[in-house]
C-alpha cells in the first residue's frame, strides 16, 4: 500500500516535470518565431523606406529635367542656374554687377576662405561648394535684399543663406584681417603723408578718422541707446582711411547714440597714437621741428597733438567763440578738403556693400561682423583695382536715410596741452604757402 502511494506521487512529479519542459519549449519556439517575423519586418521597412527615398530622387530629377528644358535662364532652377549660367557665361560686367568684384577676386577671396567654409559631403547631403556658399553670401552683403529671395534664386533654404552669410563674415575676419585691415607699416604711413600732402592738400597726415552709422532693426533690449542723432536707429563704427582710400582701423559695435569722443578714447587706436604708434621709429621733421605724424577728424572729436580738428566757428551750440582769423579759416578749408577722403571711403564702402547703406535685417550678434567684413572686402576689392561702377553711388544715395550730424567737442578736459600748438604750426605752414 505504502509503495503504491510512492509509485503514484513519482508519476504525478514526472508528469509535471514532462508538461513544464513542453511548455518551456513551445514559449521557446514563440518567441524565437516573434523575433524572426520582428526582424522581417524591420527589413521590410527600411527597404521600402529606401525604396520610397529612391523614387522622389528619380522624380525629383524628372521634373527638374522638365524645368530646364521649357524656362528661360533668368527662372531656370537655381543650380543650373548657378553652374550653367554663372560660372560659365557670366560676363565680367555681371561679376562686378552681381558680386560687386571680378571673377578673378572672387576666386582669390574663395581660395582664401576655403579652410573655414569647405564642408564634408554626408550619406543624406553633398555639401555646398565653397564657390556657391561666398556667392550666396556676397549676393546678400552686396543687395541686401530678403533671404527668401536668396533663397529662390540660388535653391538652398532661407536658414542656408543665413548660415553662409554669418560663416563667411566670421571667416573673412578671421583668415583676412591681418592681411587687409591692419596697422600700418613705415613706408605705407610715409605713402599715405605723401598722398595727403599732394593730392589732398595737407602735409604730415596719414590717415583720417570718420563715423559710420548702419540702420538696424529695433533691437529686442535697450532700444533706446540706438537712436542716433538723425533720429534713427543704427550701429555706429569709427574708421580710419588712409591716403589711398583704404581703411586701417575699425571699431564697430557700438550703439547708434554713443559720443563719438567716448568710442575713441576706449579704441585701441587712442592708445596707439598717443604713444607715437602711427608715425616711423625717427620722428619726421615738419616746419623745422620734430613732429610725429597726424590725423584728421571730425568736429565731433577732442583736439590731440596727433589729431587736428577744425576751429570752431563763430557760433557753436550757443557759445561764442570770437571770429576766426585768416589763418585759422585757412585751416578749415584745407582739413575739409582732406577730409573727404574719409567721405569718399565710406561713400564707396556703402555703394558696393549696399547692405550698410540700406537697413540691416540681421541680429545684433552679426551686424558687427558684417560691418568690419565689409571694411576688409572693400579694402580687397581697391588693392585688387575691381572697378568701382557710379551708378551705384546714386543707388546709395536713393536708398540711405540722412546721416547724422555728430555734435562738435567742445570741452578742454580732453586735449592736450601741445595739441594749440601744433594746431598753430598748421595754420603758419598754410598762410606761408597762401603768400
Amino acid at each position: 500500500m505504502v509503495e503504491d502511494e510512492q509509485l503514484r506521487s513519482l508519476m504525478f512529479i514526472t508528469t509535471y516535470l514532462l508538461l513544464k519542459r513542453r511548455r518551456d519549449l513551445i514559449s521557446a519556439n514563440i518567441q524565437r518565431r516573434d523575433e524572426i517575423q520582428r526582424r522581417i519586418r524591420h527589413r521590410q521597412y527600411f527597404f521600402q523606406r529606401q525604396r520610397r527615398m529612391l523614387m522622389m530622387m528619380i522624380a525629383r530629377g524628372l521634373r527638374s529635367s522638365v524645368h530646364i528644358r521649357t524656362r528661360p535662364w533668368t527662372t531656370t532652377p537655381s543650380s543650373d542656374w548657378w553652374e550653367r549660367v554663372v560660372m560659365t557665361e557670366f560676363q565680367p560686367c555681371d561679376w562686378l554687377d552681381k558680386f560687386r568684384m571680378s571673377r578673378e577676386t572672387f576666386l582669390y577671396l574663395c581660395d582664401k576662405l576655403r579652410p573655414r567654409l569647405a564642408r564634408q559631403d554626408t550619406s543624406f547631403r553633398q555639401a555646398l561648394p565653397v564657390e556657391k556658399r561666398v556667392a550666396v553670401a556676397l549676393w546678400r552683403l552686396a543687395s541686401n535684399i530678403e533671404y527668401r529671395t536668396i533663397s529662390a534664386l540660388f535653391g538652398v533654404g532661407k536658414s542656408t543663406v543665413c548660415r553662409c552669410v554669418r560663416d563667411m563674415c566670421h571667416a573673412i575676419v578671421a583668415l583676412l584681417s591681418s592681411i587687409y585691415l591692419r596697422p600700418p607699416s613705415e613706408q605705407e604711413l610715409k605713402d599715405s603723408a605723401q598722398l595727403f600732402g599732394s593730392f589732398w592738400g595737407f602735409p604730415h597726415c596719414v590717415a583720417a578718422i570718420a563715423t559710420l552709422h548702419t540702420a538696424i532693426i529695433t533691437p529686442s533690449s535697450n532700444a533706446s541707446d540706438y537712436y542716433n542723432p538723425a533720429g534713427w536707429l543704427s550701429v555706429f563704427s569709427q574708421v580710419v582711411v588712409s591716403g589711398r582710400g583704404l581703411f586701417w582701423d575699425v571699431c564697430a559695435s557700438f550703439p547708434g547714440g554713443t559720443d563719438p569722443a567716448d568710442i575713441l578714447e576706449n579704441s585701441s587706436l587712442w592708445v596707439t597714437a598717443a604713444e607715437g604708434g602711427l608715425s616711423p621709429a625717427s620722428t619726421p621733421t615738419f616746419m623745422g621741428k620734430p613732429l610725429r605724424y597726424v590725423l584728421l577728424g571730425e568736429a565731433c572729436y577732442p583736439l590731440q597733438s596727433w589729431l587736428m580738428k577744425a576751429y570752431p566757428e563763430e557760433k557753436s551750440r550757443g557759445v561764442s567763440h570770437g571770429a576766426l582769423t585768416e589763418p585759422q579759416q585757412l585751416f578749415n578749408r584745407r582739413l575739409s578738403r582732406a577730409l573727404r577722403v574719409s567721405e569718399e571711403a565710406l561713400l564707396r564702402l556703402r555703394a558696393r556693400w549696399q547692405c550698410l547703406s540700406k537697413r540691416n535685417d540681421c541680429g545684433l550678434d552679426v551686424v558687427p561682423t558684417m560691418i568690419l567684413a565689409c571694411c576688409i572686402l572693400h579694402n580687397l576689392c581697391e588693392s585688387h583695382g575691381d572697378a568701382f561702377k557710379a551708378e551705384w553711388q546714386g543707388e546709395v544715395s536713393e536708398a540711405e536715410s540722412p546721416r547724422p550730424d555728430h555734435k562738435p567737442f567742445l570741452s578742454t578736459c580732453m586735449d592736450q596741452r601741445n595739441a594749440e600748438q601744433v594746431r598753430s604750426l598748421f595754420c603758419d605752414y598754410f598762410q606761408l604757402q597762401s603768400n
